[in-house]
């Protein structure tokens, strides 16, 4: 049976990160690779011949759209170049499918969500943790109602990473590069959005890195709730997982997830407790979730269903904007020392 090809992609950036990028596409009957973008055309020549592509090599994005009739771009580009791209493929009417972040400030983040509306085009941004049958588990056990209304909620993320490179050289290397994971995480499992942030940003002792290497948030949640971000990425032993140590309490218990098993909450057990200093309480085990693909294929899946759908994609910029406010206004707390109202900090002209 014949294909017909929905989907004509163009890969720009042909660094490492792009060969999950083009391993997708090239899986998908729907949909063909007909051009590799780079600003050193080697790289994507490269890539080609790395990924057995007949397609034709550029180092213009526009060119590269124009002769080749695309209409998705995926942007796997360096942060810096993120709003360049998005801006130069939405008006020529492309969708926009980009690793994280959306852009590296919020006026440009604010301008690519306006060019998206614009041009009636979808720009989704790579949150690949939400794609996981435990956290989508995690935020249905606590969507439920299984600890009534939420309170708090707690995510400690300390790793020791030892990467080498232009990490090492960040003025924020935790909050840049890593947070805006944990942070989406927050707002996917409580369905709720930052209304005001206070941040210390720090450098520990024993850090390799030359910038901060750790901090502590408070944010001030949409739903009246609190969440608070512990993190380190110089913290050597005991290390959490990559997706984090969760703690979120509600008026009827506790739901936990330590990023690595399967998520459960403790409640209040049932029947007379008046008398009880500490109450009984009866475990309520999540259910994981059955997906077809996880982590980055499973965003990728959720943002070509959306184009068939005839939706925006779970991680939309007109949403991703909001993990990435979290971000850059506790960059702007850490700075400023006080506490930043978010909705001032993305009015933005």
């Amino acid at each position: 049976m014949t294909v017909t090809i929905k989907h004509r992609v163009i890969i720009a950036g042909c660094g490492g990160m792009a060969n999950t990028w083009v391993d997708y596409a090239k899986g998908r009957a729907d949909t063909e690779i007909v051009g590799l973008v780079d600003i050193k055309e080697q790289f994507a020549m490269a890539m080609a011949e790395r990924k057995d592509l007949t397609c034709p090599t550029f180092t213009d994005l526009k060119q590269a759209i124009i002769d080749t009739g695309a209409n998705i771009v995926f942007d796997v580009t360096i942060p810096s170049s993120h709003y360049t791209v998005s801006r130069s493929a939405l008006e020529l009417g492309c969708h926009v499918f980009a690793e994280k972040p959306l852009a590296e400030s919020m006026g440009d983040c604010v301008d690519i969500v306006r060019i998206s509306e614009l041009a009636g085009k979808t720009h989704a941004v790579m949150q690949n943790r939400r794609f996981d049958p435990r956290i989508r588990a995690y935020r249905n056990l606590i969507n439920e109602g299984t600890i009534g209304k939420l309170g708090f909620m707690g995510a400690d993320f300390f790793i020791g990473a030892h990467f080498g490179g232009f990490r090492d050289a960040m003025e924020s290397p935790l909050l840049l590069d890593m947070a805006i994971h944990t942070f989406d995480q927050a707002r996917f499992i409580g369905g709720a959005d930052p209304v005001s942030v206070y941040c210390h940003e720090f450098n520990p002792p024993g850090s390799w890195y030359a910038g901060h290497a750790m901090a502590i948030c408070i944010y001030e949640m949409s739903d009246g709730s609190v969440f608070n971000y512990r993190g380190s990425w110089c913290a050597e032993g005991v290390p959490t997982s990559w997706e984090a140590s969760w703690r979120v309490t509600g008026e009827h218990g506790t739901a936990i997830w330590d990023g690595l098993g399967e998520p459960y909450a403790e409640v209040v057990a049932a029947g007379d407790q008046s008398g009880n200093f500490i109450r009984n309480y009866e475990r309520v085990k999540g259910k994981l979730v059955d997906m077809k693909h996880t982590f980055h294929q499973g965003c990728l899946d959720e943002m070509f269903a959306s184009l068939e759908d005839g939706r925006k994609p779970e991680t939309d910029c007109s949403d991703n904007i909001y993990s990435m406010a979290m971000v850059l206004a506790a960059l702007e707390s850490a700075k400023t020392g006080r506490k930043v109202l978010v909705a001032d900090f993305m009015d933005i002209p």
